[in-house]
């Protein structure tokens, strides 16, 4: 019965698969880009996706 707690402890500390999608399209000298997150944890695996981009503005 230890053995299988320990095993199921082990099991809840192991890190699943995460996939981390980045798409960074954003002027460098933007200090304030637009940006989209969203993370989806499956218990299995999880998918992070970040997407930024510049909005040309008139100044």
């Amino acid at each position: 019965m230890a053995a299988g707690l320990v095993l199921a402890l082990i099991a809840l500390a192991y890190r699943h698969p995460t996939a981390d999608i980045r798409l960074i399209t954003h002027d460098l000298t933007d200090r304030s880009p637009r940006r989209v997150q969203a993370a989806v944890d499956l218990g299995l695996f999880g998918v992070s996706f970040l997407y930024t981009w510049t909005v040309n503005r008139l100044r």
